[in-house]
This record gives C-alpha cells, structure tokens and sequence, in this order.
C-alpha cells in the first residue's frame, strides 16, 4: 500500500513540475485522450518509469560519483536529478507515454520542483511500517 501512496505523491509532484516549468509537457494517454483523467494515467505511468529509474541508475551514479559529491558539497545531485529526470522522459517516450521534457534546464528546474513537492507531501505520510 505505501508503494502506491508513493507513486501517487510522485505523480503530483510531477504534475506540478509540467504546471509550474516551461518545457515539461504531459498529455493524456493515446487510449484515454487528452483529459485530465489521460493526463493523470499518464503522470501515474511516469511516476512508476521516474521510481524505477531512481531505484536502479541513482545508487550506481551515486557510487561511482561520490568524489563529485564531496567536491561539490553535494550539489552536483541537483545536475543528476535532472539527467535522471530527462531520461525518465526519454524512457517514457520509448513506452509511448506522452511526457517529454524539452531539454536539461527545464530537466533541472522540474527536478526541483519534483523534490521539493514531493518533500512537502511526505511530510504529511506516516512513516510507520
């Protein structure tokens, strides 16, 4: 059940990051149209793709990475939050999923918005297992 609570905050997240950056666009999927219940499949299937590429690339780029992140005092996590979130872009085309982020700039604002969203609805969830 937390799984899709998680997913769920993720895909609000993302909503907000394609309301508040110029360059991140959604759209409803192909079977639905482009409503807002296509738009939320949508955001939905992102989340799940932007979950499953955080759970696998982040830890690798994390480890082979962790010079550049005592070196920058942890900022260049801010740079691969944002190739982690064009790729889930990239990823999300390949399953015709209808998200696309048009470059690394909005790639990095959205990260942002996606973190600090996401933040602040964890901070309502209960951390009880």
């Amino acid at each position: 059940m937390r799984i899709l609570l998680k997913v769920g905050i993720t895909a609000v997240a993302l909503w907000a990051a394609t309301a508040l950056i110029h360059g991140i666009t959604v759209q409803g999927v192909t079977s639905v149209g482009d409503t807002a219940g296509g738009r939320a499949l949508t955001l939905l299937g992102v989340a799940v793709v932007f979950g499953i590429v955080n759970a696998i690339i982040k830890p690798i780029v994390k480890t082979l990475g962790c010079a550049f992140y005592v070196l920058t005092l942890g900022l260049i996590g801010l740079v691969v939050n944002a190739l982690l979130l064009w790729l889930t872009s990239e990823v999300a085309a390949r399953l015709e999923l209808p998200f696309h982020v048009d470059g690394f700039w909005p790639a990095f604002w959205g990260a942002i918005v996606v973190g600090v969203v996401g933040w602040v609805l964890n901070l309502f969830v209960d951390d009880d297992d």
